[in-house]
């Protein structure tokens, strides 16, 4: 693996869980955030972030499952699996509750914390995913072919050479993004990963099992009878291509206390790197909030 990137006021460590050895990215002091990060990324996603949200918080960055600097073991590629992964990380670093910003896969983990655990989330800021209570709608069609790339990812064989050879991971991080969003630099730490087999086949599994798996729950109505009683904002970034108007992202009423969505102006899918002062603003608001 490649060297740890620096970043001003980080701390790492290595955490043996069940099965797991994850590493963890931390900075900062004060109430606890854990910031769980997307695909084709890991903790460096949140460099931008860090440095002001890390001067009155206590920021635990992970590299989830096959992810980043943490190990890529043969199987655990399931939502359930990369859940309790969170549980056990949190367990034993002896935090009990913390507030949660999530993106992109790390938004359905972090759904499912709040979910099945709301007692160990105060508040949940996400983006680039969504919620589960949305319902399908026609014109929602029209954009899916912007999402091709998931069943390419997804499929045994063709899609850890995909990822292998660099050119999807670059594609995803740099078509639907603001062109200075960042470096090359920046670009090759999230795709270098993917070179080795065993982190290939794990992002292919994260897709296949709990990418896909969950636009499955959602489309069998899954969540329709569940409750959602943790503080929610979802940010969508308004440059998104494959992005839907926030008209046709309801179908949360009566199943969430309290959710608001909200558009990011000049960001795509990648806010935490194209507009990281919206995702520091946001998260003080949403977490200096009662309840």
């Amino acid at each position: 693996m490649a060297t740890l990137p620096a970043l001003d006021g980080v701390t790492h460590r290595f955490v043996e869980l069940p099965g797991l050895r994850m590493h963890v990215a931390e900075a900062g002091s004060g109430p606890p955030v854990l910031l769980l990060h997307g695909f084709p990324q890991h903790w460096w996603e949140w460099r931008k972030v860090v440095p002001d949200l890390a001067q009155d918080h206590h920021l635990i960055c992970p590299d989830l499952r096959g992810a980043g600097w943490t190990a890529a073991p043969a199987g655990g590629y399931t939502r359930e699996q990369l859940l309790a992964d969170v549980l056990a990380l949190l367990d034993a670093l002896d935090v009990e509750r913390v507030d949660l910003v999530s993106h992109d896969f790390g938004s359905i983990l972090g759904f499912a914390l709040c979910l099945e655990h709301p007692d160990r989330v105060g508040s949940h800021l996400t983006f680039g995913a969504g919620h589960p209570f949305v319902r399908f709608h026609p014109r929602m069609l029209g954009v899916l072919w912007r999402l091709w790339f998931q069943e390419v990812i997804a499929t045994p064989g063709l899609g850890p050479w995909a990822l292998r050879s660099g050119r999807l991971p670059r594609h995803l991080l740099r078509s639907p993004t603001v062109p200075d969003a960042w470096s090359d630099e920046d670009v090759e730490l999230f795709v270098a990963p993917l070179r080795d087999r065993a982190r290939a086949r794990a992002g292919s599994a994260l897709y296949r099992n709990v990418i896909l798996g969950e636009v499955g729950r959602i489309s069998r109505g899954v969540y329709r009878g569940a409750h959602l009683s943790t503080s929610t904002v979802v940010l969508y970034g308004a440059d998104d291509e494959a992005g839907l108007p926030l008209e046709l992202l309801g179908g949360y009423e009566g199943c969430a206390d309290d959710l608001r969505q909200e558009l990011v102006a000049g960001a795509g899918h990648f806010v935490a790197d194209e507009r990281p002062d919206a995702i520091v603003d946001h998260a003080r608001a949403l977490f200096a909030s009662p309840g």
